[in-house]
């Protein structure tokens, strides 16, 4: 989320500590609803803080090459979230911002609790000026914009980017990343930076070694994970603290099989909506890998680097994830493991959309809070980053894209983001992008992620009564009138 968003991901997925996850969450028990959650009282309580300082940094002079008005004297805070991408891409980011106003300070922090640590900051009305909201405590961001806690970035889009003046930043962007930040309506609150690939992850060398190509259809993936286990390889492993990594393959597979409308019915909350045959026909074919005993012994307990050490370490063949992984497990990944990713395996020749139908999106939020005393500087900080320099500069030191379009001229790819750009070139079109995982954070992480998939890829729930379980939620989040609601346009 990431991851993530995952982690999400963003990040996703992405914070190579053993005990936090990627694209997020709380407890298993908050989840189950045993605990309170504090991620929707900490926004309530930021939403509607009033108190703090209002010192806003006046505007500095409008220029060909100070496009936003950046005051050249203020202070600009930028805190990032400290996951799988690390922190070397946004500190060399910095440097160019002190280069370009020499006068000015810059505070920048990392941190892998973006909410612990920024709470107090938004009930003060003192946040910073630029954030990555990514990780384990990500803030939802549906909750921040519908309140009215955010920064409307149009100004960053409408200015000129930073390499070709005559052209505007928005005009560099990948397809889709406006349209993201947008939640509802023409305002953009939030600007994702990484571009995510998602899917299911393989080692090339291992499929190779099974005399086998990646499966298209789901007689064949069982037939794969079959033979897989004769040779000591569990066919699958995931994240199982942290199942809501389940859908970066599941939710384009239903898309697949169903079409697209099924996915934005599952966003809009519709009634029934998790009912479709699609959604009942991908979770049925989840759970079979369970009952068929293809899923790694342990997964169910453990954590996204666990999960994914275990895979590059050869003791599971697939795993849902996102592009950040390469980067996440580079220290565990052998050098000729020789990474891949593929779009979600199919039901069957009946699926709606073709094979190579896959889910990839932006990444990576950053949002620029609205009582930022520097807001124009966080903006400006943004406009560097997307950039084509630091474009390159992240993709060549975190193998991942980014959202600025291009920016891979020249430099050597590595075989997951080979692999990566492949998988778009195939989809083509058949790009989804559900969005859940940044509409309703609580409802995709732990209701439907934690709560719903985990207990049925542990055995513990059936696909019928899992799919029961998620209408309830998802329907529970319809008629919350606490909650900001949002729909496909």
């Amino acid at each position: 989320m990431g991851s993530t968003s995952a982690e999400n991901n963003n990040g996703s997925d992405y914070t190579g500590a053993p005990d936090v996850g990627r694209r997020d969450l709380i407890k298993r028990s908050a989840a189950l609803g045993l605990i309170a959650v504090p991620t929707m009282s900490f926004l309530s309580a930021c939403a509607s803080s009033d108190s703090g300082s209002d010192k806003k940094a006046t505007a500095g002079t409008k220029t060909a090459k100070n496009p936003l008005a950046v005051n050249a004297t203020a202070q600009m805070e930028f805190v990032l979230f400290d996951g799988g991408f690390g922190k070397e891409y946004a500190e060399d980011a910095v440097k160019i911002y002190e280069k370009d106003f020499p006068k000015a300070k810059v505070k920048f922090s990392a941190t892998q609790k973006i909410q612990s640590t920024l709470q107090p900051r938004f009930n003060q009305g003192t946040p910073p000026d630029l954030i990555d909201n990514s990780g384990a405590e990500q803030m939802d961001m549906g909750v921040l914009a519908g309140k009215q806690q955010l920064t409307d970035l149009t100004p960053l889009l409408d200015a000129p980017s930073y390499d070709d003046p005559s052209k505007k930043v928005r005009d560099t962007l990948r397809p889709g990343i406006v349209e993201m930040g947008q939640l509802d309506g023409d305002p953009v609150w939030i600007m994702y930076y990484a571009y995510t690939v998602y899917g299911v992850w393989y080692s090339q060398k291992a499929l190779d070694s099974l005399d086998e190509k990646y499966p298209e259809t789901w007689d064949q993936m069982l037939a794969v994970c079959a033979k897989a286990k004769k040779k000591g390889m569990a066919g699958w492993t995931y994240a199982g603290k942290y199942p809501y990594y389940l859908p970066f393959s599941l939710y384009p597979m239903i898309g697949k099989v169903g079409g697209r409308e099924v996915l934005d019915a599952i966003d809009n909350l519709e009634p029934n909506a998790w009912k479709a045959p699609a959604v009942k026909a991908c979770f049925e074919a989840y759970y079979e890998l369970f009952k068929k005993g293809y899923i790694l012994k342990g997964t169910p307990g453990i954590d996204h680097i666990q999960s994914q050490t275990a895979w590059a370490e050869g003791k599971a063949l697939f795993i849902p994830n996102g592009s950040w992984v390469e980067n996440e497990s580079a220290n565990v990944i052998p050098k000729d493991f020789n990474l891949a990713v593929s779009a979600p395996t199919g039901i069957d020749s009946s699926d709606k959309l073709p094979f190579g139908t896959i889910w990839a999106s932006g990444g990576e939020p950053f949002i620029v809070p609205a009582k930022a005393a520097n807001a124009a500087g966080g903006m400006e900080q943004l406009r560097i980053m997307l950039s084509e320099a630091s474009s390159k500069n992240f993709t060549s030191k975190v193998k991942s894209l980014t959202a600025y379009n291009g920016g891979t001229s020249g430099i050597t790819l590595t075989p997951g983001l080979t692999s990566g750009v492949a998988a778009l070139k195939l989809a083509g079109a058949n790009v989804l992008n559900p969005r859940l995982q940044d509409w309703y954070v609580q409802l995709q992480k732990e209701q439907i992620g934690v709560a719903g998939l985990g207990e049925m890829m542990a055995g513990r729930a059936t696909p019928a009564e899992t799919i029961k379980k998620i209408q309830g939620y998802a329907d529970a989040t319809a008629k919350d009138t606490s909650i900001k609601h949002y729909k496909h346009q």
